[in-house]
């Protein structure tokens, strides 16, 4: 193993490993430090009580909230990071969300950059994620620069009746961006059996489109390219005048090692990253890394969300569920004249599922009766925009652990899309008044657990008084220290984050080449 670099990436996720697939190709000698390891490829990985129940692949992690109530975060350290448990649902975020938005809870900021100069990322990060969707469905979606690179993925026949009875309601259901290695054409070129272990379940055939699979993997097919696991970065260490980072501290496998790069990116998450900075302060740095603007851990965010399943009147025996988004109430409506967000569907429930999300209530059902309303569920997905708040914050505990304090905000035009949702029940072939909400965290008692969509912790901005990062995601205080994990979001939009993050560490990644060169 070298002991320099040209670029050490700490974490392998959907920043840290697009980022290695885009360097990988040129010859620099890459480092990727991740925490954990790869993610074993066993039965388990589709049984939904090991996964739901047991909590067989989440850390072992205890995070405080606010109170000091400790709490295990559903947090996941492998090679592919956040990407193993994601649905692959891999939306652009709108055009209007680049710029400053008035919400009915605040306002949210614009980005230093706009949707145009992320655009053609948008586009090969698309390719890259071997992205299914069709243009012109979505009354929300921006200009593109070219198709999806892979036809939708058609609906199973309750789906495909949902759409059109969504449609016959005057809406313009669409087909959701879906991430996955499928060929409806020709089957038996597919990795993906279109199963229902997609949505918060690791791929035991790796036909989902994750950084592992998709960006790690062909990355270490490059000589230059290295990858240590199980390796925790604790801290970044300075040289005299506090302006470059020159070794990265990390723990492999419980012994401490050091190690040297010309760049050093952080991709380790949004409570991670914010974790790793604070903890690497110095006499120069005295407030943490990189927070001379004592934004480092401010504006955390992770959406407005709510799950439930409606009862349908027939059954529904579709597997692959998630192939349909509702955008109309994305900015609005007549009666709501602010944005409210995203509406999609959430990975098949199943009677496991539940006994792990409800445990006390799941006891009393016999089996049979939970089948029974598995087979009768269509689960939805419900995303409206959390906004930047600088008092929900990550710091650190005296022992040098996560401490998240969060207080929810801007909760209303989440309750007015669920009124609209569920207002169209009646008309959608589902029971109106058997909506049954899912806690799709499972087994966490406060929100934040869930840590799913988490950004905002090291925002970039123009100004180096009131962000963290530049327009290139380097941090003002420091000449060689970068993030691109989804800490930069200066805010969230209402669509999953994973492909803007994963168009952004393309965007980045150019600019590390032409710098390096």
């Amino acid at each position: 193993m070298a002991d320099e670099y040209d670029v050490i990436i700490v974490g392998s996720g959907a920043g840290g490993g697009t980022l290695a697939h885009r360097l990988a190709p040129s010859g620099h000698r890459v480092l990727i430090l991740e925490r954990g390891d790869w993610l074993p490829r066993e039965i388990e990985n589709w049984d939904a009580a090991a996964v739901f129940v047991d909590n067989r692949y989440v850390s072992a992690d205890t995070w405080y909230d606010g109170h000091g109530t400790p709490f295990q975060p559903q947090i996941h350290y492998y090679v592919g990071g956040a990407t193993k448990f994601y649905g692959a649902a891999l939306y652009r975020l709108r055009e209007r969300d680049f710029g400053e938005l008035r919400h009915h809870g605040g306002v949210s900021p614009a980005w230093p950059i706009g949707y145009d100069e992320l655009e053609p990322y948008y586009t090969q990060a698309e390719e890259l994620y071997q992205v299914h969707g069709a243009r012109g469905e979505d009354p929300t979606e921006p200009p593109s620069s070219a198709p999806y690179p892979h036809p939708p993925v058609s609906h199973e026949p309750r789906l495909q009746r949902l759409a059109d009875d969504l449609a016959g309601a005057g809406l313009h259901p669409f087909h959701a961006p879906s991430g996955i290695m499928l060929d409806e054409a020709s089957p038996e070129n597919s990795a993906c059996i279109r199963c229902a272990t997609c949505d918060g379940f690791p791929c035991l055939v790796h036909a989902k489109s994750d950084a592992d699979v998709v960006a790690v993997r062909p990355a270490l097919r490059h000589p230059g390219v290295t990858l240590v696991r199980n390796a925790e970065v604790r801290r970044l260490e300075t040289d005299a005048a506090g302006r470059s980072v020159t070794t990265v501290v990390a723990s492999v496998d419980g012994v401490e090692q050091r190690f040297t790069g010309s760049v050093v990116v952080v991709a380790a998450g949004a409570a991670n990253t914010a974790k790793l900075l604070l903890a690497s302060r110095s006499d120069r740095h005295p407030d943490g890394l990189a927070n001379g603007s004592d934004q480092v851990g401010r504006n955390y965010m992770f959406h407005n969300s709510r799950a439930f399943l409606a009862i349908s009147t027939e059954r529904n025996d579709t597997r692959f569920q998630k192939t349909l988004g509702v955008n109309d109430y994305y900015f609005g409506d007549d009666d709501f004249a602010f944005p409210m967000g995203n509406v999609q569907m959430v990975g098949k429930s199943s009677a496991p599922m539940y006994r792990g999300e409800k445990p006390a209530l799941a006891r009393l059902a016999p089996m049979v009766a939970l089948d029974e309303v598995a087979a009768h569920a269509v689960d939805f997905w419900l995303s409206a925009e959390d906004l930047p708040d600088p008092d929900n914050r990550v710091t650190l505990t005296p022992d040098g652990g996560v401490a998240l304090d969060y207080t929810p905000n801007n909760r209303e035009p989440l309750e007015q899309l669920y009124r609209r949702v569920t207002g169209h029940l009646g008309h959608l072939g589902l029971h109106p008044h058997h909506v049954i909400p899912r806690d799709v965290y499972m087994k966490n008692d406060i929100p934040v657990a869930g840590c799913a969509h988490q950004a905002g912790t090291a925002r970039f901005g123009a100004d180096p008084a009131t962000s963290v990062l530049d327009r290139d995601c380097r941090a003002h205080e420091l000449d060689n220290l970068y993030v691109v994990d989804s800490s930069f979001f200066p805010s969230i939009g209402a669509v999953n984050p994973a492909l803007t993050v994963m168009a952004n560490a393309l965007r980045v990644g150019d600019h590390l080449l032409a710098r390096l060169a």
